[in-house]
């Protein structure tokens, strides 16, 4: 009886363990987070007001990006005609056209103009696709390298990090950095892959995937 009793106890604090990582995996455990203030870095705004709201450029993609994390859409990856989905749907891709949206920008418009002049550059479509080309991680990746500022790829060069860069990893996932940041003081990560929380600190999980860092600037 007492062999079995321990047994029990220890398959209870074993499966205790394992829903304590599970739920710090998925950052389900509230964690303290700072700002850039905390670490005496400067918070770059941008010079530009696009849609005239009374905020800049770069906050107003970063709030963009939270107001779509916060109504969690439901992950789902499909064609629709017209390109856009509904706003209870959308891939990691969507959050970020949201995100620029806020700001007073139409990617989609921007995506499109440029494929349709710089078809060369982009080598993963042969003939254009106005209804889904915009919301391909891969020619994003081409868009921002040919219209936004390059940034450094190195996440420990945490002033080089600000609130509404766009950040992709591998070509295949897309994002936007919060104005919240770590211990460490990386910022977090607000982005749609299905999880629980969509404003999370991963950037350092997820480190030697970055591919591409980028800020959006009209002067370029």
């Amino acid at each position: 009886m007492r062999k079995k009793l321990i047994f029990i106890i220890c398959f209870i604090i074993v499966i205790l363990l394992i829903l304590l990582l599970i739920s710090n995996y998925f950052n389900l455990i509230p964690k303290k987070f700072y700002t850039a203030e905390d670490f005496g870095i400067e918070t770059i705004k941008s010079s530009v007001d696009y849609d005239h709201d009374g905020i800049d450029d770069y906050t107003d993609i970063m709030l963009g990006a939270r107001q779509d994390a916060e109504n969690m859409p439901t992950y789902r990856s499909a064609y629709y005609a017209g390109g856009y989905p509904p706003d209870n749907e959308g891939v990691c891709t969507d959050l970020v056209w949201r995100a620029f949206k806020n700001a007073g920008y139409l990617l989609k418009d921007l995506v499109d103009e440029d494929i349709k002049n710089n078809l060369s550059e982009y080598k993963n479509i042969t003939t254009p696709d106005p209804n889904i080309d915009f919301r391909r991680v891969y020619n994003l990746k081409v868009f921002f390298d040919r219209n936004a500022q390059k940034l450094t790829t190195n996440i420990e060069e945490v002033e080089e990090w600000q609130p509404g860069d766009v950040v992709i990893f591998d070509e295949s996932h897309i994002g936007i950095i919060s104005d919240r940041r770590n211990k460490n003081k990386i910022p977090y990560l607000i982005h749609n892959t299905a999880q629980p929380v969509r404003e999370e600190d991963v950037l350092e999980r997820y480190k030697n995937n970055i591919t591409g860092h980028y800020r959006w600037n009209m002067s370029k």
